[in-house]
């Protein structure tokens, strides 16, 4: 845009991005100046199965960006959760707390309410509290309590702090057990809760800041919304899995 000419700063049309600029000057782009940035907004979202969490897919399948209702603004995720994964993810509008949440150092526990087929015990998850190696990737030690029974079917609760991709799949695969069910409940602070899937809810200013410590001279936080539901004209994205 720069080397196009399309970018003025203080009236005068520059030719390199190498410029410092304050919130005194004056920017204009296509002779339209740039607005002021937006507050930083987070929102919880109950991410249904079925859907893929990036903005377009290759594939033609449809992703989380259809499906949100049509009065949210320009979001993004913060990390991911797989075509067949549900349960919270996280959406900012502000990139800065996007690579605030992702980094490995914040380090903030995700928790998981994960089915596996069979009849495991309590010691065959050993592995995966010590720490895994797939394929010559280290996996982190994760928390695992084995919770309970179900027919063909085991209930676990697992804690990890990385995101590393299909990382629960994979762990079970590695120690015999398949994955059939996988639903996140809770991001460091931030939880799950009642929000019913492909439900949205606006997080209080004042929370984002006490948790992430952000700046307190920002504007006065509005009355929190209720959870927005996706709109009515959309499909049925399917029958929900039994619990």
């Amino acid at each position: 845009m720069i080397e196009a000419g399309r970018v003025a700063v203080n009236g005068k049309t520059i030719d390199s991005p190498a410029l410092n600029v304050t919130a005194k000057d004056k920017i204009i782009v296509d002779g339209k100046p740039v607005s002021e940035p937006e507050p930083s907004r987070l929102w919880l979202y109950h991410k249904p199965a079925g859907l893929v969490t990036t903005t377009r897919d290759e594939k033609g399948r449809d992703t989380i960006f259809d499906k949100l209702p049509e009065d949210m603004p320009r979001v993004m995720s913060v990390g991911r959760l797989d075509l067949n994964s549900e349960g919270l993810l996280l959406l900012t509008n502000d990139g800065a707390i996007k690579r605030k949440l992702e980094l490995p150092a914040t380090g903030w526990l995700r928790k998981y309410r994960v089915r596996v087929n069979g009849r495991p015990k309590d010691e065959d998850f050993e592995p995966l509290r010590k720490g895994l190696v797939i394929e010559g990737e280290r996996f982190q030690p994760m928390t695992v309590t084995l919770d309970r029974q179900q027919g063909a079917n085991a209930w676990l609760t697992i804690g990890l702090r990385e995101g590393k991709n299909r990382e629960i799949r994979r762990a079970m695969e590695d120690i015999g057990f398949n994955v059939n069910r996988l639903l996140r409940v809770s991001y460091g602070p931030f939880q799950l809760g009642n929000l019913k899937p492909g439900e949205v809810e606006e997080i209080r200013r004042r929370v984002i800041r006490d948790q992430l410590g952000l700046d307190s001279d920002t504007k006065p936080e509005a009355a929190p919304k209720r959870p927005t539901r996706p709109q009515r004209k959309r499909p049925p994205i399917g029958k929900n899995p039994r619990k």
